[in-house]
């Protein structure tokens, strides 16, 4: 397996698979998850010629069960040390969710001042905020991640479970036919990684108001957010994104989930090729 060890001596694990002459796209991960959420979109863009690379989070997947760094300026720090590393350059960023937060922070802080992005896009991501605050009063009130908190302490398995079986793909909607597989893979992922560093996390991706990292991200940023998504909601998300990034094109999907990169992999992996081709 491949690692980079940062400078705070936290081996990340990633993944680096394509042409190294090709253009980067580089995937990041949502909370509790793993690289390996990525599969659907790095087989994609592989066979359409490029260079795919993914790393799993501090404390997530692979990568260093480490007890402190969980928050979005370490991520961030951490994606970088995977681009210097590879020497990644004319790159698209695409993050999920919580990941969607890592690229904003990354390519703000790391990748635009380095010269290393081209476009980035952000997927059913949590800029600028969820928090509900004076600032963005349509956020979420604090007790529901003091919940979130209070569940994952109690039964972290049984958690995950349940939010993957449930919300996160929509399959507690009426109808809906529920993909145990999918639900399985979620678990895994999420079970192979830190509880401390999910515990922490939480914190990171609810509270930390990246308001300047979109406005500092003039790059070509493609916004994409499901109306149906129980987890992240659009309004206080996708919406406020495209309205404070510089260069921000909005696509909402009806009815689409947050995890509508695995369940409508066919929709997002078009639309994401046609933006990275542009």
């Amino acid at each position: 397996m491949s690692f980079v060890t940062t400078n705070d001596g936290t081996n990340i694990f990633y993944k680096d698979w394509g042409p190294k002459d090709a253009q980067p796209i580089v995937f990041h991960h949502g909370w509790p998850l793993s690289s390996d959420d990525w599969d659907a979109q790095m087989l994609f863009f592989l066979a359409n010629g490029y260079r795919v690379v993914a790393h799993d989070r501090r404390g997530h997947g692979r990568s260093d069960q480490v007890s402190e760094g969980h928050d979005m300026a370490h991520y961030a720090a951490d994606a970088a040390a995977v681009a210097d590393h590879l020497d990644l350059r004319n790159a698209i960023h695409i993050g999920h969710s919580t990941g969607g937060g890592e690229v904003a922070a990354y390519v703000a802080r790391h990748g635009i001042p380095q010269g290393r992005v081209a476009k980035a896009v952000l997927v059913s991501a949590v800029p600028p905020i969820m928090l509900k605050t004076d600032r963005y009063p349509g956020g979420l009130p604090i007790e529901v991640f003091d919940g979130f908190r209070a569940a994952l302490a109690a039964n972290r398995a049984g958690f995950f479970r349940d939010v993957a079986a449930g919300p996160f793909y929509g399959f507690n909607r009426p109808g809906a036919k529920v993909d145990e597989a999918v639900v399985d893979n979620w678990w895994r992922q999420g079970m192979t990684g830190s509880a401390k560093a999910h515990y922490d996390g939480i914190k990171a991706f609810s509270e930390t108001d990246q308001t300047d990292d979109l406005k500092a991200i003039t790059v070509p940023t493609l916004v994409l957010h499901g109306d149906d998504d129980q987890i992240v909601p659009y309004k206080n998300a996708g919406v406020l994104q495209a309205e404070i990034l510089p260069n921000a094109t909005l696509k909402i999907y009806e009815g689409f989930s947050h995890g509508m990169l695995t369940v409508n992999a066919d929709v997002l992996n078009a639309d994401l090729l046609a933006f990275a081709k542009a």
